[in-house]
């Protein structure tokens, strides 16, 4: 199942005749405060509602994806929870030490949207494309065995950087956190219809050019284990996220006009404007100073993190 935010803040099952089926009536009955609520009610009632969500989806008979309006299938998460680093970069380098930041949920974008870059001094702002899972459950100290059944689906995730706005090692929150910088689409996907999911390749292409392009086989630690670590720090509560890393491999910048589309496979894509009122500009195509970086990182001993 396929569910999407749609329009003027409405939920909405993906149909298999590519259209969105309202069901925004259906969360009512729980009297969600407002519309940050209709994602957190559907999940905590998931099993009451299944039938009449799959009956929907089956019958299809919505609006055309082509004429809705997607936006961020998540309105306002309580945690966006990022993984630093997370992947081999394609080499037998040693596992490195796991490293965590948090993301400011006021980032929230989706597909469509315009990422402003702020006039912070960054010496460059990279595209990062991931794959995230959404909690499905209240979570607290989850064993690996049962972790993967507290997952509510997954979702594609562009986790915009700033690079050099503070000092080295502690930039994760200060550059990943601006408004607009958290973009997720175009739907959230439950684990059924992903197929293998260390078999999802990852994509990201900037005004048509390929630059990020890696398989999630390259993953550096399985999420279930992600997830029994960190709910072993912090509660995890329905409609949380959880963004599970990027190869660094074809990282590039974001700037002015760009058209930037993130595609997991399984999943599906969607697509980000850049907007800088500056203007300012960087070399096109993979930044291959971090990706020789990030490749060479931790050959000799673990590293701390790179910043995302």
């Amino acid at each position: 199942m396929r569910i999407a935010r749609f329009d003027d803040d409405r939920m909405g099952v993906v149909a298999s005749d590519d259209t969105v089926v309202d069901i925004t009536d259906l969360l009512e009955q729980y009297d969600p405060l407002d519309a940050a609520d209709l994602l957190p009610d559907l999940i905590t009632h998931f099993d009451e509602l299944k039938s009449e969500l799959e009956s929907r989806s089956a019958s299809g008979g919505g609006k055309s994806l082509d004429d809705v309006d997607l936006h961020s299938p998540l309105a306002r998460p309580t945690k966006i929870i990022c993984m630093i680093g997370n992947y081999r970069e394609g080499t037998d380098r040693p596992q490195q030490i796991m490293d965590i930041f948090f993301k400011s949920p006021e980032g929230i974008s989706g597909d469509g949207d315009t990422v402003i870059l702020p006039p912070h001094e960054a010496s460059i702002f990279h595209h990062e494309a991931e794959i995230a899972l959404v909690i499905g459950k209240e979570s607290k100290d989850l064993s690996r065995d049962d972790a993967m059944d507290a997952i509510f689906g997954y979702t594609v995730f562009n986790d915009v950087s700033a690079r050099g706005l503070g000092r080295e090692g502690i930039n994760s929150f200060l550059g990943k956190s601006f408004d607009t910088f958290a973009g997720f689409g175009p739907w959230i996907s439950t684990p059924d219809e992903i197929g293998e999911l260390y078999d999802q390749h990852i994509t990201v292409h900037v005004d048509g050019e390929l630059r990020q392009d890696y398989n999630t086989s390259d993953i550096e630690r399985p999420i279930d284990e992600l997830l029994a670590y960190i709910s072993s720090i912090t509660t995890l509560n329905p409609g949380d996220v959880i963004c599970c890393g990027t190869n660094h491999q074809g990282l590039g910048a974001m700037q002015d006009g760009d058209v930037v589309v993130t595609s997991v496979s399984g999943i599906g894509s969607f697509t980000l404007n850049v907007r800088d009122s500056d203007a300012r500009q960087w070399q096109r195509g993979v930044d291959e100073e971090m990706a020789a970086r990030v490749r060479a990182q931790g050959q000799e001993a673990p590293a701390q993190g790179n910043g995302g």
